[in-house]
C-alpha cells in the first residue's frame, strides 16, 4: 500500500475576516508543489467559523484549483444530522476522494445516536465517508464497536482518529484488517511514522501546513523503504510540534506560523488568537531555527 498524506488546508481570510478564497487557493497549489494532497475545511481549516455557504464555495474552489492532481477530503460535519445531510449532498458529485464528518459537538450523543448519523449521510451520497473522531474537541469518541458496525456500510470508506491515542488507533485498525476496504488515517502529527509503521492508509496532518515538505519526506522516504531519512524527517516534525504547539493553541499556532512567512493567509475570525508580539518573536525564531523562515 501506497501510504498518502493530506494536509487540513488552513481558510484564509481578509482583513473585515471575509474568507480569502484566491489566498486559499495559492495555499492548495503550495500543498501540491510538496506533494501532499489536501483535506478542507477541518480543524486548522477554521470550519467551525464557517456558513454552510462558505464551506460550499471553498470545497468548490479547492477542488477546481486542483483539478484532480491531488486527493482532496473535504470536512462536512455539524452538530446536527440535518445540515450535516444538506451539506453532503451539495458537494457530492465535485469529484472528492472522500467527504470527512466529524462527530458532532455539544449535542451530546450515545454510540447509536453516531450509528444512525453516520449511516444517514452514507446512504445520501455516493461520495466515500470518512468518520472523524476527536474527542477532545466534540466531547464524542466513535468506539471501536461502533466503527467496526459503521465499517461495514458499503459507502464508509474509514476513519480519521485525531484522539492522540495509539491504543484507540490499535483497535481501529483491527477493524481495519477485519473488514477490507476501511483504511485508518492518524492525525496527531507525533505519530505520523508511528501510525505508517502500524499500518494506516495515511496520516491527516496540520502542522503541514507550516512544513509542507517535511511532512511529504516521512511518507515518500516510508513509501521507499528509507526508515532512516522518515525517521529522521519524523524527529524534526516532532520537534517543532513540541515547540510551536506549547505557545497555545495548536490551530491558531499553526496558522500564525504560516502567516508569519505569507500575510496573505490573514487571521482568524474572532475570537481566535490576536497578534502579540511577544508571541510572534517566539514563531519567528522557531521557524528560523528550523530553517523554516521564507521570505
Amino acid at each position: 500500500m501506497t501510504r498518502n498524506a493530506h494536509v487540513a488546508l488552513v481558510t484564509c481570510f481578509n482583513d473585515d475576516e471575509t474568507v480569502n478564497y484566491q489566498a486559499t487557493r495559492a495555499q492548495a497549489r503550495r500543498q501540491v508543489a510538496a506533494g501532499n494532497d489536501l483535506m478542507v475545511c477541518g480543524t486548522n481549516g477554521d470550519f467551525t467559523a464557517l456558513n454552510h455557504g462558505e464551506k460550499i464555495r471553498l470545497i468548490e474552489e479547492v477542488m477546481d484549483e486542483v483539478a484532480g492532481r491531488v486527493k482532496v477530503i473535504a470536512n462536512i460535519g455539524c452538530p446536527a444530522t440535518f445540515e450535516t445531510l444538506q451539506l453532503a449532498r451539495a458537494i457530492d458529485g465535485l469529484g472528492l476522494h472522500g467527504t470527512a464528518v466529524i462527530t458532532p459537538y455539544f449535542i451530546a450523543c450515545t454510540q447509536d445516536g453516531l450509528i444512525r448519523h453516520f449511516s444517514t449521510i452514507a446512504d445520501a451520497v455516493t461520495t466515500p465517508v470518512y468518520l472523524y473522531d476527536i474527542p477532545a474537541r466534540t466531547q464524542n469518541h466513535i468506539e471501536p464497536a461502533t466503527a467496526r458496525v459503521l465499517a461495514r456500510h458499503p459507502n464508509i470508506a474509514g476513519i480519521k482518529d485525531s484522539g492522540g491515542s495509539t491504543e484507540t488507533v490499535e483497535e481501529y485498525l483491527a477493524v481495519a484488517r477485519e473488514v477490507d476496504g476501511f483504511e485508518v488515517y492518524c492525525a496527531p502529527d507525533h505519530l505520523v511514522l508511528w501510525g505508517l509503521e502500524q499500518g494506516c492508509a495515511g496520516v491527516v496532518s496540520g502542522l503541514g501546513n507550516v512544513a509542507p515538505h517535511l511532512l511529504a519526506q516521512i511518507v515518500s522516504a516510508f513509501n521507499t523503504g528509507d526508515l532512516e531519512t522518515a525517521r529522521d524527517a519524523q524527529e524534526k516534525f516532532a520537534v517543532l510540534r513540541v515547540d510551536l504547539y506549547k505557545l497555545g493553541y495548536p490551530p491558531a499556532l499553526v496558522k500564525r506560523a504560516l502567516y508569519m512567512n505569507d500575510p496573505s493567509v490573514g487571521l482568524s475570525r474572532q475570537p481566535a488568537l490576536l497578534p502579540d508580539a511577544e508571541q510572534d518573536k517566539a514563531i519567528l525564531a522557531i521557524l528560523e531555527a528550523r530553517g523554516l523562515r521564507e521570505g
